[in-house]
């Protein structure tokens, strides 16, 4: 769960520093993608990571480029999913 979105929030706010992981099936190569600075793999899952205030603004982007997100987990401050820091 993603817990509560509190409005209102600004650049200094703990959310502000929080970053979602997102694995993505099905994107397709387009002009959009061609521009990414990651890469695009058509076979497998795509790792994005996202900070909290961008979260509606990439599963948008996400959607328009016909792909599928199919996992989001909480990054640690390490840079690793809490998921992968509890097993």
């Amino acid at each position: 769960m993603l817990g509560s979105i509190v409005g209102g929030s600004t650049s200094s706010s703990p959310s502000s520093a929080r970053c979602f992981r997102y694995e993505v099936v099905g994107l397709r190569q387009s002009v959009d993608t061609d521009n990414t600075d990651y890469p695009i793999r058509s076979s497998a899952s795509v790792f994005i990571t996202v900070p909290y205030n961008r979260m509606n603004e990439e599963m948008q982007r996400i959607t328009r480029l016909g792909g599928k997100i199919v996992s989001i987990q909480p990054l640690t401050s390490e840079g690793e999913s809490a998921s992968e820091s509890e097993g």
